[in-house]
């Protein structure tokens, strides 16, 4: 627990400017931490729908980066649809997988190979990754964002004990009215 807690208040390992201003860069190649007010960016889902994150207020929402050539993604999906997706699919949990850089397609082949039934959106470029983290870190990337609009949890990896710690962030969000 204490690991985790250590990973979620992370210490600034350095500066970047990005476009014109400086940024912070987090463990893992993150931009942003806890406690930040989670970048807002228009979503364009496989299936055509679109909206901004700012529309999702009110909801707890779980972006999870992810790409069809990520072999963490794929083993790390399948506990999101069973795990988080389903449980609470009739409740106000917004999990949305966002693909980086690769066309429709591709993307509609992934969703349909990994078997989840949570939207997968489209991210041309990796512009919303980048928002979130440096362009050339990794994805299999999950940020919880709270009905505010907050970061409450971060993560990077697929590891079995911080899954369950983001899992019980996300019922306990849930539970807030």
């Amino acid at each position: 627990m204490k690991r985790i807690l250590l990973a979620a208040i992370s210490a600034v390992i350095l500066s970047i400017s990005l476009n014109g201003q400086e940024k912070k860069v987090y463990d893992n190649g993150y931009i942003v931490k806890v406690g930040d007010q989670a970048p807002d960016f228009a979503i364009m889902e496989a299936g055509g729908k679109s909206y901004r994150l700012s529309d999702l207020r009110g909801k707890v929402v779980m972006l999870q980066f992810t790409a069809s050539w990520c072999s963490v993604c794929r083993q790390e999906m399948p506990f999101i649809e069973k795990e988080i997706w389903l449980p609470n699919i009739k409740s106000d949990l917004a999990v949305i997988g966002i693909d980086r850089d690769e066309p429709l397609d591709k993307v509609l082949k992934f969703k349909k190979d990994i078997g989840v039934t949570y939207p997968l959106a489209l991210d041309p470029g990796a512009d919303i990754f980048g928002l979130y983290a440096l362009k050339e870190a990794g994805v299999t990337r999950n940020v919880i964002i709270d009905r505010s609009g907050k970061i409450i949890f971060l993560t990077r990896l697929f590891d079995r004990d911080e899954f369950d710690l983001m899992k019980k962030a996300i019922v306990t969000e849930l539970a807030r009215k």
